[in-house]
């Protein structure tokens, strides 16, 4: 009994917490059955990073005693950054009812939390998750999702002091995004017009 514990609790540790929406007592009737964990990337399933990142993945849920096959399902999608297919694979995986869905990237987590707001969402690689209005902050994020912010705000303050050590006589400076892949640039922007001047 402890150590199915244990690998619950790691599993939950290891998805950022996402058991919020996991009853105690349903995890306590259900503690032999199969999880299932959906997973949406913004990247090409043949692109050359994928393997390393599914690799990792799998590497990671091991050291907390789950084992793809054994005693977790995970359910890969792969959208290539395409806004069609980043929404219909969201409707999918929601539709498969996992105990919780992976995603990478601001517009794939967007799309899968217009999908869901009862499966918890672990997100990873979001710029700006508070003003993307994923969660309401990190310490409460009062929604299914939560995640890890990797790059935040004031980053590209720090850029443009880099690119000034570089190349000091730098008079001109362009800040280009893709705003249906970064809808959260116009943010970042602010930090850096505030170091320009």
């Amino acid at each position: 009994m402890q150590s199915d514990q244990l690998k619950r609790r790691g599993f939950i540790t290891l998805l950022g917490g996402a058991a919020v929406a996991w009853p105690l007592a349903a995890r306590a009737q259900q503690s032999e059955r199969m999880r299932r964990i959906g997973v949406l990337m913004p990247y090409a399933e043949n692109d050359r990073d994928t393997p390393p990142r599914v690799t990792a993945l799998s590497q990671g849920l091991e050291k907390f005693g789950w084992t793809e096959g054994h005693n977790v399902r995970l359910d890969h999608r792969w959208s290539a950054s395409d806004a069609e297919s980043t929404r219909r694979f969201a409707r999918e995986l929601v539709d498969l009812a996992p105990d919780v869905i992976l995603t990478d990237t601001t517009p794939v987590t967007a799309a899968v939390l217009r999908e869901t707001r009862t499966i918890p969402v672990v997100f990873v690689n979001v710029g700006d998750p508070v003003g993307s209005r994923l969660v309401a902050s990190f310490p409460r994020p009062g929604s299914n999702a939560t995640g890890f912010n990797n790059i935040p705000l004031t980053m590209t303050s720090k850029w443009l002091e880099l690119l000034m050590e570089v190349v000091p006589r730098t008079v001109r400076v362009m800040f280009l995004f893709n705003p249906p892949t970064a809808p959260y640039a116009e943010r970042f922007f602010e930090p850096f017009k505030a170091a320009a001047s």
